[in-house]
């Protein structure tokens, strides 16, 4: 979905699709794409009638290797660096009518609802990148030591592990929730999925940045691990719709139950 001119306002999609006889010719650029050039199959969104906005959008599905479907720059990431992010080029790639996912001008709704399934997986993700520099900081505070002892016993010290290890429970309970509720079948999980990816994705960040600061100096040194639990954390807040588009979502569904 993301473009140069399209990210937090997905409807601004200005990749197109046009009918011509059995297929769509697709023409435009997505870009920060997760596992561009390695995946084998991508869901495009593109617009088949721009005057008419969200409204004119259509998902398709493309596979690698199609003709006008190439890939280009490779992005130089401040975290999860593991994970190739790549732009999408389309020059009059033609795609099969059948590769349309839905119908036209379903595209938006189409990715509205995946990111309603997906965003607590990103709250998985931050989850466990504070739970993994936690557990690492665990282990240094009880090895580290000043003034003659161990840092663990300092109070200062013990009470940023508390509020750490409690906000990551919270969060935990708050992704479970989510899950449970989208394994259930509900049809009306936005809300639920954005206070997850929030919530935790917040927490990530804030859990990382502390766990930076009780390694000290050595934190900040990338002989040691924490500093990339840190920068992986950032993502998470940002990707699969921003945080602030995330309490966009929230209050929208507040506002409407209030009245209903």
């Amino acid at each position: 979905m993301t473009e140069a001119g399209a990210g937090s306002d997905a409807a601004a999609v200005a990749t197109t699709a046009e009918k011509k006889g059995d297929c769509y010719i697709l023409n435009g650029t997505k870009q920060w794409i997760t596992n561009g050039g390695e995946a084998e199959v991508y869901t495009v969104i593109a617009s088949v009638d721009r005057s008419k906005g969200a409204r004119g959008a259509a998902a398709f599905i493309l596979e690698k290797g199609m003709p006008g479907f190439e890939f280009g720059k490779k992005e130089d990431k401040m975290g999860i660096r593991a994970s190739v992010t790549r732009e999408l080029v389309f020059t009059d790639c033609k795609v099969p009518k059948e590769n349309l996912l839905g119908r036209e001008g379903l595209g938006f709704v189409v990715a509205m609802k995946t990111f309603d399934q997906s965003r607590p997986g990103v709250a998985s993700q931050a989850l466990g990148i504070a739970q993994g520099a936690l557990d690492l900081t665990l282990e240094y505070v009880k090895e580290r030591r000043q003034f003659g002892k161990s840092i663990s016993s300092f109070q200062g010290v013990q009470f940023m592990l508390v509020d750490m290890a409690t906000e990551i429970e919270a969060a935990r309970a708050l992704v479970y929730a989510a899950a449970r509720m989208i394994d259930s079948g509900a049809k009306k999980i936005s809300k639920d999925s954005a206070m997850a990816k929030l919530f935790t994705s917040d927490m990530a960040m804030k859990v990382t940045t502390d766990c930076v600061q009780l390694f000290g100096g050595y934190g900040y040194m990338r002989d040691y691990p924490i500093e990339k639990y840190m920068r992986d954390a950032k993502i998470t807040q940002i990707y699969e719709g921003t945080n602030q588009i995330q309490r966009s979502v929230i209050a929208a569904h507040l506002i409407k139950q209030s009245t209903a």
